[in-house]
């Protein structure tokens, strides 16, 4: 089994594995530590990774990049309008009100939802990893942003599955670098914590956290967002830039040509990173759009006044993560800045002058991601032994309960989990019920979550009951915030109390449902992970004693009660098991395909080596008509090849092989045994002198009788090799290799037999 982690990015994906000596971050099929997120639809087959990236160009309309902007958002989110007016590929509203993608594939149209298209990343990235490792893939850890809601949460999940992955944890972006960043010091200070800001400024967002570091521990502190603020909308202030210019200069709208805006963007993101080094840069495009060739021209200087806008904006989620952090800047031991965005001069000037201190690059800003990942994967994972090291991870949303009696919560303020709370955490309800009754989930405070998402979560009944039951019978309810940050009711139990013992709890809370205790609220890390925690022992013990029927203690009956959740927009199990069963009919598809490319590849090679072959090595092999019947063959082949055979299926290669090979093979043979036949005819010599060497020692007839045989074989192989080397190279030959092989196995078996009378010594 193998130890990986995923960093899904917006712009390229990295995998992290673990191996005895340490992290190594993989590299895929063209060599490169990074893989495009892109997937693109070609005439027969899918292009994904640095393939479909290759292929973007011509077929812009069939290439789904920035899926990870996509994934569990509503259609009518302005925000994925505004995302969808960049995309050059079609979109529609599903059923659910999430995106549908719609393209053109095999000569058909098919719908995609985003969940779907991350699935075929994660399978691309999954068969690189296992072309890496020589292993399967099975355990994985994989990053999120912080500001992903449940819904997304479960979305990425469902991705995973689809490709054959099982996710030990969605990890949150930052925490994953803290990870990172953390596990090797040694010189954190013994007196208190240290704290470290983390900036991550990736390809679409920026996110701030705030940790705490103490040995053999991390906890983090606060997370804080801009979900609309990356290294691309620097890209876009260029891109504008220079539209506007080309249209008054070169009387040209890039905004009307979908290649032309694909090539300026990429245009622009390099001009972007000769910025962050020069104080100044030119652009130069051959023939961008009509047939025209684009020059431009821009200074660091302007580029920085034109983006002063977005420059502002990094500065409000580190005060926020100061502020829910609850820690003044002067406390911040260092600043560690990482993410693809990070490397603009502007922005390290102004986070220095917020946070009072140069920030540092002690991390590879694009590895960080995938490296904290793959360690949370050795430490959950039973595989590898990692040093004791605890994450304390928080939960950067508030979330609420209610039941038709009206909200559940810890306090006065309506909320189960507030801001900040540790992951993974349980809490155990007890509600006053006699029959079926439904919960609501959703985020308590719409303000904290990024801009268009829905506050709603999910549904849950709990129910029915078995038998009839009174007022007075209690039901226990199980809730947690799980390790990925999901929220679920993990189970539901039916109390039968004493009758004295329910009265007076309901004199106590006659006006709603109360949560009887927090049970367990705790950090994930390698001890917890395996269950070997006692508070969560102590507390998952008291529910589920009775997890097969009903048993009895001092209180009374327990029983367990179904719980069924409905999630709002999520995936139901048959429109994952349709996913998968889509998912593979499409694999399968590229794997005929890549088949039939290679069968094709090994075709045009045989005929070329063949040809070659032919004028050298096989020249004396072949008769005059051989080589004439042959070389016509090969050019029709050839013909074929360039024509009609340039999009076959692999059963046509093969066979058009076949008919070459049975016209080449004789000739092969022929150029094969002269060798073969010389080494077969000194292994015949050579036995005949090791049995004419053993004779001495033997009674007078088994030595005669062993020379006789020596003496056969010595004349056959004289008599043959005569007639052999009367025969020209391009005759069939009389006499071939196995033949002599065939010989020197009779002499051995005989002479054998006589050695092995009795008698003999």
């Amino acid at each position: 089994m193998s130890v990986v982690g995923f960093d899904i990015g917006n712009e390229n994906c990295v995998i992290a594995a673990v191996k005895e000596r340490g992290i190594d971050v993989l590299l895929n099929d063209e060599s490169a530590r990074e893989t495009p997120s892109v997937v693109c639809f070609g005439e027969k087959q899918r292009f994904i990774g640095a393939a479909g990236a290759a292929s973007a160009m011509m077929n812009p309309k069939s290439t789904i990049s920035q899926v990870k902007r996509l994934i569990g958002r509503s259609f009518t989110d302005p925000d994925v309008q505004n995302e969808l007016k960049m995309l050059p590929f079609e979109t529609s509203e599903g059923q659910d009100g999430g995106i549908l993608i719609k393209l053109k594939y095999l000569g058909e149209t098919h719908t995609f939802t985003p969940v779907q298209i991350m699935a075929m990343l994660f399978s691309h990235l999954k068969g690189i990893t296992e072309k890496n490792l020589e292993m399967p893939v099975l355990d994985c850890v994989i990053g999120i942003p912080s500001y992903f809601t449940d819904l997304q949460r479960r979305a990425y999940l469902n991705a995973a599955a689809i490709a054959g992955l099982k996710p030990l944890r969605l990890m949150h972006d930052c925490t994953a670098t803290a990870l990172s960043y953390g596990i090797y010091k040694t010189d954190f200070s013994n007196s208190g914590p240290t704290y470290v800001a983390f900036v991550d400024i990736g390809h679409c967002d920026m996110q701030v956290s705030i940790v705490s570091f103490e040995s053999g521990h991390m906890r983090v502190l606060s997370h804080a967002f801009d979900s609309n603020l990356g290294g691309r909308d620097f890209d876009e202030v260029l891109f504008s830039y220079f539209a506007e210019q080309f249209k008054e200069n070169y009387k040209i709208d890039v905004y009307s040509n979908v290649r032309a805006c694909i090539r300026l963007r990429a245009a622009c993101e390099k001009l972007k990173k000769v910025l962050s080094a020069n104080p100044e840069a030119p652009l130069n495009i051959e023939c961008l759009m009509d047939e025209k060739d684009v020059k431009g021209f821009i200074k660091r200087e302007e580029f920085e006044r034109l983006a002063s806008g977005l420059l502002e904006r990094i500065s409000v989620p580190c005060k926020k993560a100061l502020a829910d952090a609850g820690i003044p800047v002067g406390k911040i031991h260092s600043v560690e800045l990482v993410g693809s965005g990070s490397r603009m001069p502007a922005s390290t000037k102004l986070l220095a002058s917020l946070f009072g201190r140069e920030p540092s690059r002690t991390l590879n800003a694009s590895e960080c991601v995938a490296r904290g990942c793959a360690l949370q994967c050795a430490m959950l994972s039973p595989i590898f032994r990692v040093r004791e090291y605890e994450v304390q991870d928080s939960f950067p949303f508030s979330i609420g309960l209610s039941s038709d009696k009206g909200p559940i919560s810890a306090g006065s303020n309506g909320i189960l989990f507030p801001k900040g709370q540790p992951i993974p955490s349980i809490k155990v309800l007890t509600f006053q019920r006699s029959n079926s009754f439904h919960l609501e989930a959703f985020y308590a405070n719409p303000n904290e979550l990024p801009p268009g998402a829905s506050s709603k979560i999910s549904s849950s009944t709990i129910g029915p009951f078995p038998g009839s039951y009174s007022e007075k019978a209690r039901i226990k309810l199980k809730v947690q915030l799980n390790l990925h940050g999901i929220f679920t009711i993990e189970s539901a139990m039916l109390m039968e109390d004493h009758i004295d013992d329910c009265v007076r709890r309901d004199n106590a809370y006659p006006e709603r449902d109360k949560m009887e205790a927090d049970s367990a609220s705790f950090g994930s890390s390698t001890k917890l992970a395996n269950g070997d925690d006692d508070d969560v022992t102590m507390a998952a013990r008291s529910l589920d004693d009775s997890v097969n029927g009903a048993t009895k203690n001092n209180a009374g009956h327990r029983l367990e009660i179904p719980v069924t959740e409905d999630i709002y927009g999520g995936m139901t199990d048959a429109e994952l098991s349709e996913a998968k069963e889509k998912e593979f009919q499409l694999a399968q598809q590229d794997k005929l395909v890549e088949q039939a490319k290679d069968q094709k590849n090994a075709l045009e090679s045989y005929v070329y080596e063949t040809r070659n072959k032919l004028l050298n090595t096989y020249r004396s092999f072949a008769s005059a008509q051989e080589k004439e019947g042959i070389s016509r063959s090969l050019q029709e082949t050839e013909e074929w090849l360039y024509e009609d055979g340039d999009d076959e299926t692999e059963n046509a290669y093969t066979s058009k092989m076949q008919d070459l090979q049975k016209l080449v093979d004789p000739i092969e043979n022929r150029h094969k045994d002269v060798e073969a036949r010389a080494q077969a005819k000194r292994d015949l010599l050579n036995c005949i002198v090791e049995y004419r060497m053993t004779v001495n020692s033997l009674l007078p007839e088994d030595k005669e009788s062993i020379i006789n045989e020596c003496n056969k074989a010595e004349q056959w192989l004289r008599e043959r090799t005569q007639q052999q080397d009367s025969l020209p190279n391009n005759a069939n030959p009389v006499l071939w290799s196995s033949e002599i092989k065939s010989r020197t196995q009779d002499l051995h078996s005989t002479c054998k037999r006589i050695l092995e009378r009795k008698g003999s010594p």
